[in-house]
């Protein structure tokens, strides 16, 4: 009886604090509540906090954290003396110091597929954009009958391809992990390189992570295989790409059109040469939709749910 008591008490004073600078939206508040709530678990808001200072005194007595785009390093887990647990709340968790967290002994896990619908709409959108000279008046062409090459074909690319067909593209992936025939069952065409797929292909969408190895990879010597008239989208990170060699190929080759939801860091220098064949939008916006919002922050409450009352770590991503 005795013990019992003791569960329920633990269970009860166990803080989950949801630290997001930039927000979810109230209904995916109300149901990542519901699911901390009805666990036995306390639900804390820390939202628009701004300063990091705000953030580092939030953590003192967080148990487990759910995050956005939120920096989690290693100053943040030395605060966080009880913490247990990180979610980040989308597929990326390079916001996130993996091997600090490790040492802090704290799992790190993301929210995988939840937002892959919402970033696929959004490379199709930008595709239509771009072929369509960025709607400025003049004549453009369409997708249909084009070569789309998915660079990386997870949860995102397979959404992509997905919603590709529809638009009557001849689909093509290379996945240096992704065995060949999951990619040639969803009617795709696997290639056996990043080369092979850029030179085949008018269209390349993006969907690597950004790690030690595709950092900077996407080069001049990579993009410049793509045919004339070739269209680079990026939904990925911007760290994959080699900013100032793709702006030197941009200007060797007029042909050429970036598209990305990743502002470079050299946005600048992009909108000023290649005025009609660059667009960036203000701020990432791959996985700012009411679904993906609702979809990522429910499943990031319900993998802390079953982390802390079972121990379960499907999704852990630290070692």
């Amino acid at each position: 009886m005795i013990w019992n008591f003791l569960i329920l008490y633990k269970l009860k004073t166990m803080k989950v604090l949801v630290a997001t600078d930039k927000p979810f939206a109230k209904i995916a508040v109300d149901g990542i509540r519901k699911e901390i709530e009805a666990a036995g678990y306390e639900l804390v808001l820390l939202e628009k906090y701004g300063e990091k200072a705000n953030l580092l005194e939030a953590v003192k007595d967080a148990n487990a954290i759910i995050i956005r785009s939120d920096i989690i390093d290693a100053e943040v887990l030395d605060a966080a003396k009880e913490l247990k647990i990180v979610v980040r709340a989308g597929a990326g968790y390079d916001n996130v110091d993996l091997a600090a967290a490790t040492a802090h002994n704290v799992c790190v896990m993301n929210t995988p597929g939840q937002n892959s619908n919402a970033v696929a709409e959004l490379a199709l959108g930008m595709m239509v954009m771009a072929v369509r000279n960025m709607y400025n008046g003049t004549s453009g062409s369409e997708l249909m009958g084009k070569k789309l090459g998915i660079h990386a074909y997870g949860n995102v690319g397979r959404n992509v391809a997905r919603i590709a067909k529809g638009f009557g593209m001849q689909i093509y992936a290379y996945d240096a992990f992704c065995p060949k025939e999951v990619i040639e069952a969803d009617g795709a065409i696997a290639v056996d390189s990043a080369e092979a797929l850029y030179e085949t292909c008018n269209v390349v969408s993006l969907h690597i992570p950004a790690t030690a190895e595709t950092k900077n990879s996407i080069n001049y010597d990579l993009v410049n295989k793509m045919p004339k008239g070739g269209l680079l989208v990026n939904t990925a990170r911007k760290e994959v790409i080699n900013e100032t060699e793709l702006i030197k190929l941009m200007e060797d080759r007029p042909d050429l059109k970036y598209v990305t939801d990743v502002m470079p860091a050299a946005h600048a220098e992009f909108a000023e040469k290649f005025a009609g064949r660059y667009f960036t939008t203000p701020k990432k916006m791959g996985a700012q939709t009411a679904e993906a919002n609702i979809n990522a922050g429910i499943a990031a409450a319900k993998q802390i749910v079953g982390f802390l009352k079972d121990g379960c770590e499907k999704f852990r991503v630290n070692k």
